[in-house]
């Protein structure tokens, strides 16, 4: 193993170990607080007046994606922060009944134009309910008088009116009628209790998701989640805090005002019969009014210490059920953060098989008698199979199985085919030339021009040993071309070789000028004969087989063709013939051997032929 190879080993083992050691740390089941009494969520429309924070958080949170583990926290904290509300808005009225504002001068002032204003209106009011019995009764002409008087009347009566709204619309703005913002309080808290019902909690099964990136954005929402939870924590804790403090203050007031009355009231009645201090009828009418405020004062007191208990209990339950729904978030967490671990962990292992399988090819190419070049070729093909595979399957633990598996894979053969468009063909080639009308290993074959036997037929690619053309030696080149099998489909191929290997070739010989051609054609004719007879019989014979045309059959012979034509310098002999394609070479040997001793030899001329010369000069 190469340095490189074992400093990347050593990483990503240390990182696997770690991850390791977070999956047994998150392993652990995470616990399930209880939740309090599930109750209906609400809605509330937001007022100027009471803090509705706490339940528009509720709200804020319910309407969130929940789970069903979720759901009963999300429903208390709904019921908690709407019966705080509640009592806050009850607080509020009893607040505003019992301490008005302190009115300014131009409240004051606005008061008494509303008195006068008032008052102008009920004597308008008296005076249209006199004038409209009056006319009931009346005939003539004096009804038509009181209708008059009674229009007038209606006029007047309208325009009071008017003042009167105006008048109160201005107490109102600047905080001097409290009777409007009571009324104005109660219809806040109406709204809020009638949209109470429209809410429910949005409960919803999350889809189990593969792939890290999934696994990190259910973490990161969750996170998100867990830290409103946490905010809506210390709103409730501060507000209980608060809520105790302004408890603590009234009974300290009300302890006060008890020790003040006590050092009042003490030494005068210890100086009083104890006729007179058993006998509260006797007492003054100051004394009495003075009692009753305060025992008014001790009530109210008393009651709004009441409803700060119950609404700091209520704050109280609600920081706790956050508490115990941050647990629960926080318990989801881990687990999203362990299955994140398993990918993380898959993924290290991946990189890990990676990185040893390749070391190990190495050593086994090594040990190899196979050529050098044929090495390094399957560890090349090898190596890049072993990383394409790797990244195909990390991408998929990092982005899980796609969805639409079904229509992805449709693409990616798609993408492919047009990819992989020569290869296919090339396959598809090749159950061509397997059929009755392909090529085998020692065909001779054309293909795209060039000429060769074929020395490897595989499924996409077919190799040639390329000759040189079929009247020349035919020597190999010592070339070997390797085309795509899709020649088959997409264009067209030459076999020379038939089921016999038979192949037509050719005698050249030149006979030179003053020689007499046809002895040496019939000598040649008779050699060729004699050397090719039993071939040609046996590929007339085999073409026979194969032509299904009876004409055809008759009209084929493998007999041999001579013909002979004058030439530059001579005249030129040529004999076709029929011989085995992988007796070519022999036999065209045996015919120029043949031909070679025929010309060697020396042919005595015919006497008459040698004797006309010398006639013709004495004739």
């Amino acid at each position: 193993m190469k340095p490189v190879q074992k400093i990347l080993a050593v990483v990503l083992l240390a990182l696997l170990a770690a991850s390791v050691y977070g999956l047994l740390r998150t392993g652990q089941p995470p616990g399930t607080p209880v939740a309090g009494q599930p109750a209906q969520g609400a809605a509330a429309a937001p007022g100027p007046r009471v803090d509705q924070s706490h339940l528009l958080t509720a709200q804020r949170l319910a309407k969130m994606p929940t789970s069903p583990e979720e759901q009963p926290f999300a429903q208390e904290a709904l019921r908690l922060a709407d019966h705080q509300l509640d009592l806050a808005y009850a607080a509020a009225e009893r607040d505003a009944e019992e301490h008005p504002p302190a009115l300014s001068a131009q409240a004051k002032e606005i008061q008494t134009r509303l008195k006068s204003a008032e008052d102008d209106l009920d004597a308008d009011n008296v005076v249209v309910a006199r004038l409209t019995a009056d006319a009931l009764k009346a005939t003539g002409a004096r009804k038509d008088a009181l209708d008059d008087q009674l229009v007038l009347a209606t006029a007047h009566q309208e325009e009071h009116q008017d003042e009167v709204d105006d008048a109160k619309a201005d107490l109102e703005r600047v905080g001097g009628d409290p009777k409007s913002r009571i009324e104005t309080m109660i219809e806040e808290h109406k709204a809020s209790s009638e949209a109470t019902d429209a809410l429910r909690v949005n409960v919803s099964i999350a889809v189990d998701e593969t792939g890290l990136i999934h696994r990190f954005q259910q973490w990161l929402t969750l996170h998100q989640k867990q830290l409103l939870l946490w905010q809506a924590q210390q709103a409730a804790e501060s507000a209980a805090a608060l809520l105790s403090a302004r408890h603590n203050e009234i009974e300290a007031q009300i302890g006060a005002r008890k020790n003040s009355s006590a050092q009042a009231n003490g030494p005068a009645n210890t100086k009083q019969p104890a006729a007179n201090r058993e006998a509260p009828s006797k007492l003054s009418h100051e004394n009495s009014a003075e009692l009753v405020k305060a025992t008014k004062f001790r009530a109210a007191q008393q009651k709004a210490m009441s409803s700060l208990d119950k609404r700091m209990d209520d704050q109280k339950q609600l920081a706790d059920n956050y508490g115990k729904w941050i647990q629960l978030i926080a318990g989801k967490q881990k687990a999203e953060f362990h299955r994140a671990l398993i990918g993380v962990i898959v993924i290290l292992g991946i990189l890990l098989l990676g990185v040893f399988f390749d070391s190990w090819l190495e050593k086994l190419l090594g040990k190899t008698a196979l050529d050098r070049r044929q090495v390094e070729t399957l560890r090349t093909v090898t190596r890049v199979s072993i990383q394409v595979l790797a990244v195909v399957l990390i991408l998929l633990v990092i982005f899980g199985l796609p969805k639409q598996l079904g229509t992805v894979l449709g693409l990616a053969g798609a993408g492919l085919t047009v990819a992989l468009k020569d290869f296919i063909v090339g396959f598809l080639g090749w159950f061509v030339l397997m059929g009755k009308n392909g090529i085998r290993l020692g065909d001779w074959v054309e293909i795209n021009g060039v000429t060769g036997e074929v020395v490897e037929l595989g499924m996409f690619h077919t190799v040639l040993l390329e000759t040189g053309n079929w009247t020349d030696s035919g020597h190999p080149t010592g070339r070997r071309v390797t085309f795509t099998n899709s020649f088959a489909i997409e264009g067209h191929y030459f076999n020379f070789s038939t089921s016999g290997q038979w192949l037509w070739d050719e005698l050249q010989v030149v006979l030179p000028a003053g020689r007499d051609p046809y002895p040496m054609v019939d000598a040649i004719q008779k050699i060729v004969l004699e050397a090719t007879a039993e071939t040609a019989k046996q590929a007339e014979k085999e073409w026979q087989g194969v032509t299904r045309s009876r004409d055809t059959a008759h009209t084929l012979t493998a007999a041999p063709a001579i013909n002979v034509k004058p030439v530059v310098g001579g005249v030129e002999i040529a004999v076709r013939y029929i011989t085995r394609a992988n007796e070519r070479y022999q036999m065209r040997a045996k015919l120029n051997q043949a031909a070679v001793d025929l010309l060697g030899q020396s042919f005595v001329a015919p006497p008459a032929a040698a004797a006309e010369p010398a006639a013709k000069p004495a004739g």
